[in-house]
């Protein structure tokens, strides 16, 4: 019997497993957060802002740590709440917390993108959003075809939060889907019959809202390759832009309610690679363009046409066409950038509330990057939205070398020697083979990773 050659590359990357599907980073920034500490606090990030060139243009996240129901998979900081005034009272000292900022901005500035997470944005009330929204456009200049993009739970969207979100610009909608098998759901304590993604994918279409991204995920409890194909096939029928297909980070030392689901259910790194390139193979077929780790996009879709043309990113939002410069967010846990380095508002909501209250920053921890951390986080990146990088070009580009580095080359070395990359001179390609282990490629060139205290998710 004639093996295929997609049968050959997978059981290839099978037998690759037990030295690359181990744990690594997600590398959305670098360093990575476990690389923060208290040292950067409100002070620092004070200076950080009041540095930023009055020109630049910024991209904003806003963190709404809330949910209806608490789904067991959840990685995200937030928490189920069934009061309203919880909500409008979080929505009021975000209000203050744009205000704190202000001070320290060296003007207004220009917003290029608005990032609502979460937890679960709609369940703000309409009153509230555009309360939110008032607020930052007092203190932004929002400049024009603005990006304003929001995740969402079906199950909570209601017809005249749509309709309000799309008339404060909401143009990209990501819809929290994961998985339409019903002994998948109630493994993870979220029961979400396909109708009811279907009827929020109508609403949306129907306000105007212009892209929709689909989330979905693999390695859930009781989750099989079938469950996979049978909810891409359902969702395939809404026709999404985008589509994401997470793996399950099962990391319940840092999500305790993690603790909720019963390991024996969960698919070891076999099956969870091949519930992914199963899930890879079906969205080729159905024309989508596979980008970077986990993200998909039909041809005409900015993320496609940013992979073709060599200007795709990653942020702490995943694979992104938003252009490069500062990120302020805004809430409980949210991230910042700028040239100097990255801060973390407190994680813990009570903390965070005070702070503001006082009227002080609720930073509670970062990290300022170095001219070598730099040079890393464009080497990191490129590898992880191109699946290649020309090193002596970047180290040019950047004005500095890598410094020498037994294990790193040794790294690189055994992973070119399995097929995983090839390297020509220093110019990096990460093999078709070696597709699903690109963030064990990226660790190479991690100078902060200490493999014996790993607890990442794992890389497939």
């Amino acid at each position: 019997m004639t093996v295929s050659y997609a049968d050959q590359l997978q059981l290839r990357r099978m037998e690759l497993l037990s030295a690359y599907g181990g744990r690594a980073p997600r590398y959305t920034s670098y360093p990575t957060a476990a690389q923060f500490t208290p040292d950067i606090g409100p002070a620092t990030y004070a200076g950080w802002l009041s540095e930023l060139p009055a020109d630049a243009s910024v991209s904003l996240y806003v963190h709404v740590p809330f949910c209806a129901r608490l789904c067991w998979y959840c990685g995200c900081n937030t928490r189920a709440v069934t009061r309203p005034g919880v909500l409008a009272d979080y929505i009021s000292l975000l209000r203050e917390e744009i205000a704190l900022v202000e001070k320290h901005l060296p003007g207004p500035m220009k917003a290029h993108a608005i990032h609502l997470g979460g937890g679960t944005p709609n369940m703000t009330s309409v009153d509230d959003l555009t309360v939110l929204f008032a607020t930052l456009r007092q203190v932004f200049r929002v400049a024009p075809g603005i990006e304003i993009a929001a995740e969402i739970d079906p199950a909570q969207l209601r017809p005249e939060w749509v309709r309000a979100a799309a008339f404060h610009g909401l143009s990209r909608a990501s819809l929290g889907v994961q998985d339409l098998s019903p002994e998948v759901q109630a493994a993870v304590n979220r029961i979400e019959p396909f109708e009811v993604v279907a009827r929020a994918a109508r609403l949306l279409r129907r306000a105007g809202v212009a892209s929709l991204n689909l989330d979905l995920m693999y390695g859930l409890p009781r989750q099989r390759s079938a469950h996979v194909l049978a909810t891409l096939d359902a969702v395939l029928t809404l026709k999404p832009d985008r589509l994401a297909l997470f793996g399950y980070a099962h990391v319940p030392w840092m999500k305790p309610h993690q603790r909720l689901i019963d390991e024996t259910t969960l698919a070891g790194d076999a099956e969870r690679l091949e519930q992914s390139e199963a899930a890879a193979e079906r969205l080729a077929a159905e024309g989508y363009v596979r980008i970077g780790l986990d993200h998909y996009a039909l041809p005409h879709d900015e993320l496609a046409i940013a992979l073709q043309e060599g200007w795709l990113r990653r942020n702490f939002q995943g694979y992104t066409t938003d252009e490069e410069g500062p990120l302020i967010g805004f809430g409980v846990s949210a991230i910042g950038e700028t040239s100097r380095g990255y801060v973390q508002n407190s994680a813990d909501e009570v903390t965070w509330r005070k702070a503001v209250a006082a009227g002080r920053l609720p930073t509670a921890r970062g990290v300022a990057v170095t001219e070598d951390d730099r040079l890393r986080a464009e080497l990191i990146q490129r590898l992880m939205c191109d699946f290649a990088v020309d090193v002596p070009a970047v180290e040019a580009r950047q004005a500095r070398r890598l410094a020498a580095d037994p294990m790193r080359e040794a790294a690189l070395a055994g992973l070119a020697r399995d097929g995983v990359i090839e390297d020509t001179a220093g110019v990096i390609r990460i093999t078709e083979l070696g597709r699903p282990f690109v963030r064990q490629v990226c660790a190479a060139f991690d100078a902060y990773l200490a493999p014996e205290a790993l607890r990442h998710s794992r890389v497939v």
